[in-house]
């Protein structure tokens, strides 16, 4: 494969197109840094730490892995509120949604599918994801940043070391502490879409206890978006010649949800608790892809996490163990269809109200020790239960198979309580006993080998074993080289494997897990006065890919199977320059290729051409100003989808900050994402929805801080 081939004429267009705008806003920039700090940034480079690439904490150049890393500092930078924002900025990941309540979807090297169960998210090292399907839920990409210290992020296969959905990668957020905020902050928002937020954040000593708070609510009416065609568009037609389709119309994307977190530590071990609660959460364009205004989800997630961590537990061996829990609620109040569908039958529309209840329990200990020369060995266990421990439904309707229909809903006569009879999933729970050994051998002077290899033991499909393999090789002072190998898996969900009163998808109890072999080159070469560049060339291949295939007829329904192979391959690519003490310009452009092997089509909706551009300008030593470009080219259609390849779009960002402003104490932030208004959006995973997604346009906010020390 050459390099030619890699990078296309496309390819060039793109990085020209994208290397302009960034000279055009190259003046409006914010890093902010000190003199002190800009001046040993500009002759050394930066010195980024990671934790997630081995679970031990190391410069992000000489880690194991592709890696990047967000501060606090980007983060607020770039006027980021939410996860969503802050993981655009990633190499090689494309922040997209679904159709359903518009749930992030994050492509990574053009693995995309609805609910975006291949990448494992961590908050502060602990999933987050829900076992009914795989999914973040609704909520998880528009999570709140306040809160967040840095977010780390792996491409590539991470099953080695986090077992299940560390796929296509993994996503850590590390949450603030006592070391990071001291005293009280408190802040507001406002702006576009009848956006309010108040925040508050607390840090200090508590009767010897280093304690952190941090409470935020969010409250918008979503952007009013309009559809122009919808699933119930298509049913007005003939034979039925109705008239309920409510498109075009706008999709339903209000919210209110509340985030809460406190870290309390002391010594070696530390107490943390998330809860997070969603009212009256927008279903976008509704759950059977016809519009739904009086749609909405509630929500409410808590965690809580006990770790113990000594690094000098021993002689040359350090210890730390976790204990944690994580609950989920998913309620939703649902109209499929709209009032007057399918001849009138329905005249207050197809009712229905699906609510799962989760709970996860969860057990890991591990050791590192440094007795060996010139090794490192972690190893470690642990266990886990998963529990859907509820499942309830109540529906005004039952399925039936209507000859040139196909299976349509047939009324009960009102809304009837089906969780005895015909809920639409079972509850189930599964167990998970695990164990890992990771040593990292430093067998010459500039070279490292990583090797680790970690053991899942299933309840419900058995044992998978996963290894990894790292070269790194300092090949010069500037420059570092890394071949990497690794395999990993994605675990079945409970709906794909037990769903059974579903309308249409029926689970298979039988599913095996989905697999991926992923190779990667990567070069990372840090020059002088603040000038860094990296490439990474990948290959992979899944096997064993689950998705619901149509039954022989003449049944209507479609069941969960492992009948899918997809390759990939491509680059990223990073340049940074810290031009003066008060000027950073900095960019990404990612390339991928992926093909479905049984239909030997691109595997379509991730963008093939991915580019990202960010200027920093600090023009007083109060006041930055950022601007941000977003290029997102050449999405072509899932194989049999004959519409044209969804739209490119550019869109740019500005954000205003200002800091220690009168007296210290007060701070501020203007921020405009669309700033030109471009026509953004989204590939619909059907022609149900035949002119996609769209997403928000030109909006701003404005928010002020105050801090109390």
């Amino acid at each position: 494969m050459s390099l030619q081939h890699v990078i296309d004429r496309s390819g060039q267009r793109v990085a020209i197109t994208l290397f302009i705008a960034l000279a055009g806003i190259g003046s409006l920039s914010s890093h902010a840094q000190t003199d002190d700090e800009a001046a040993l940034a500009e002759i050394y480079g930066s010195a980024e730490m990671v934790s997630i690439a081995t679970g031990i904490t190391q410069p992000l150049r000489q880690s194991p892995a592709i890696a990047s890393v967000v501060t606090a500092e980007d983060i607020a930078a770039i006027g980021a509120t939410e996860l969503n924002e802050v993981l655009e900025t990633i190499p090689g990941l494309h922040v997209g949604v679904s159709g359903v309540g518009y749930k992030p979807i994050f492509s990574v090297r053009g693995i995309h599918t609805q609910t975006n169960p291949q990448l494992l998210v961590l908050i502060n090292g602990l999933p987050i994801k829900n076992v009914f399907d795989g999914s973040l839920g609704s909520s998880w990409g528009r999570m709140p940043v306040t809160g967040i210290a840095r977010v780390e992020v792996i491409r590539g296969p991470g099953s080695a070391l986090y077992g299940a959905d560390a796929f296509s990668g993994v996503i850590n957020i590390i949450t603030k502490t006592t070391a990071d905020v001291q005293g009280l902050e408190i802040g507001a928002r406002a702006g576009s879409f009848d956006r309010y937020d108040q925040y508050m954040q607390w840090g200090g000593d508590v009767g010897g206890f280093d304690s952190y708070l941090y409470l935020e609510r969010h409250r918008s009416d979503g952007p009013s978006r309009t559809v122009t065609a919808d699933a119930q568009s298509s049913l007005d037609g003939p034979p039925l010649f109705t008239s309920a389709s409510l498109a075009p119309g706008p999709v339903n994307l209000n919210r209110d949800n509340v985030e809460a977190r406190a870290d309390i530590s002391r010594g070696f071990w530390r107490l943390r608790g998330g809860f997070q609660e969603i009212n009256d959460s927008g279903v976008g364009t509704g759950v059977a892809q016809a519009l739904d205004p009086t749609g909405r989800g509630d929500g409410r997630r808590l965690s809580a996490d006990l770790s113990y961590d000594n690094a000098s537990f021993g002689k040359n061996l350090g210890l730390n163990g976790t204990l944690s829990y994580y609950s989920v609620e998913n309620l939703a109040r649902l109209t499929l269809f709209p009032p007057g569908a399918f001849g009138g039958a329905f005249p207050d529309g197809v009712t229905g109200n699906p609510d799962v209840y989760e709970r996860h329990y969860r057990g890991e200990l591990s050791a590192l020790y440094t007795g060996v020369d010139r090794h490192r060995l972690r190893l470690g266990g642990g266990y886990r239960k998963e529990d859907l421990y509820k499942v309830e439904e109540s529906r005004n309707y039952t399925q039936i198979t209507v000859p040139g229909l196909g299976a349509v809903p047939f009324p009960l006569g009102g809304l009837v309580d089906v969780t005895g009879v015909a809920a639409f999933a079972q509850e189930e729970d599964r167990t998970v006993a695990y164990a890992f050994l990771q040593d990292e051998w430093n067998f010459r002077r500039d070279w490292t080998l990583t090797a680790g290899l970690r053991l899942d033991d299933y309840s419900d499909f058995g044992t998978t074993l996963n290894p990894r393999l790292a070269l790194v090789w300092q090949t010069s002072y500037a420059l570092t080289t890394k071949l990497l190998y690794g395999r990993a898996f994605r675990a079945p969900s409970f709906a794909e494997l037990y769903n059974v009163n579903n309308p249409t998808a029926i689970g298979n109890p039988s599913l095996d897990p989905e697999t991926i072999d992923t190779v990667e080159l990567g070069f990372d070469w840090n020059g002088s006065r603040g000038l860094r560049g990296v490439v990474n060339l990948f290959y992979y291949r899944m096997d064993d890919i689950i998705r619901f295939a149509p039954d022989p007829a003449p049944l209507t329904t479609v069941t969960a199977q492992n009948t899918g192979k997809q390759t990939g391959y491509g680059l990223e690519a990073e340049l940074s320059w810290q031009a003066t003490r008060r000027l950073r310009l900095s960019g990404n452009y990612g390339y991928q290729k992926s093909t479905d092997k049984e239909a030997h089509d691109d595997v379509g909706f991730a963008p093939t051409h991915l580019a990202y551009a960010r200027a920093d300008w600090t023009f007083t030593p109060q006041w930055s100003v950022s601007s941000q470009a977003v290029g997102v080219f050449d999405r072509k259609r899932a194989p049999g989808d004959m519409r044209s390849k969804v739209d490119d779009y550019v869109s740019f960002d500005l954000t205003l900050r200002g800091q220690r402003l009168f007296g210290d104490d007060w701070g501020m932030r203007l921020s405009a994402r669309n700033l030109f208004n471009s026509d953004v959006r989204e590939p619909s995973s059907s022609t149900l929805i035949p002119n996609d997604l769209p997403m928000a346009g030109r909006n701003v906010f404005i928010e002020l801080s105050k801090a109390f020390r």
